[in-house]
């Protein structure tokens, strides 16, 4: 396959930015984009020029640090799926594809395709800790748990942080990501000693960090890789308002 890719360049975060011309040449349909991206800068490095800056890590679809907006979309035109496990034969020979970072206030570029996601870590910072006994390893059946809660819960702590659900609204709304981690410990017994602290103080700090809100387009949902469901963020609104009267009283 041969393809035209067109890349944002950009220097830091002061740097305007640009986008480039390369051309990506004799790319096998089994190779991941990411791997494909490794051709390309390997080419660039023979000719001298300065690789094309991605973030990556695990490159199993797990540790959410890939971060591309691939022809405008969030991890590319593959439902549930991350930009590293999102493969070649998914393109045509002669395609054009557009490569952009994050586009989000909250993100800002670090240099070309890499932002800065340390936003997400002060919320889940502002979120504390979580009152469970340390020491042994507690039996399987020590707390009961209903099997809809534990699933549930499950599904919120799918969520890896990548940040696709902030790229892919339209007020770089982080409500999906906030209301994932703050359900999976809500729906459990451990996490709901602190539960009404933990929700006022992460939305609270979502909103020091310059995210915007939710407006229910649900772009969010469409675009996560781990296809966490909006119903999540209907859930940490109603824990959210039920703690401020809290809070007041």
């Amino acid at each position: 396959m041969n393809l035209t890719l067109y890349v944002w360049r950009q220097k830091n975060a002061q740097d305007k930015g640009r986008m480039e011309t390369y051309q990506a040449k004799d790319i096998s349909p089994d190779m991941s984009f990411l791997e494909m991206l490794d051709v390309v800068n390997e080419n660039l490095e023979r000719e001298g020029k300065d690789p094309i800056a991605f973030d990556h890590d695990c490159r199993e679809g797990i540790c959410g640090t890939c971060s591309l907006n691939v022809n405008g979309v969030a991890h590319g035109p593959e439902k549930g799926t991350t930009v590293c496990q999102l493969h070649m034969r998914h393109f045509k020979d002669g395609d054009k594809i557009y490569i952009e970072p994050w586009r989000a206030r909250a993100f800002p570029v670090v240099k070309d395709l890499i932002v800065d996601r340390s936003a997400f870590d002060r919320i889940m910072q502002a979120g504390g800790f979580v009152s469970v006994g340390t020491g042994g390893a507690p039996d399987a059946n020590a707390i009961p748990i209903p099997k809809d809660a534990a699933e549930t819960a499950f599904d919120a702590a799918a969520c890896i942080g990548c940040g696709a659900c902030v790229a892919a609204c339209k007020n770089a709304s982080a409500m999906l990501f906030v209301a994932a981690k703050v359900s999976h410990l809500a729906n459990l017994p451990q996490g709901r000693v602190e539960a009404k602290r933990r929700v006022v103080n992460m939305v609270e700090q979502m909103d020091r960090e310059g995210f915007g809100n939710c407006t229910n387009y649900y772009e969010c949902e469409a675009a996560c890789p781990k296809e966490i469901s909006v119903k999540f963020i209907a859930q940490m609104n109603r824990g959210y308002f039920r703690s401020l009267r809290y809070k007041e009283q």
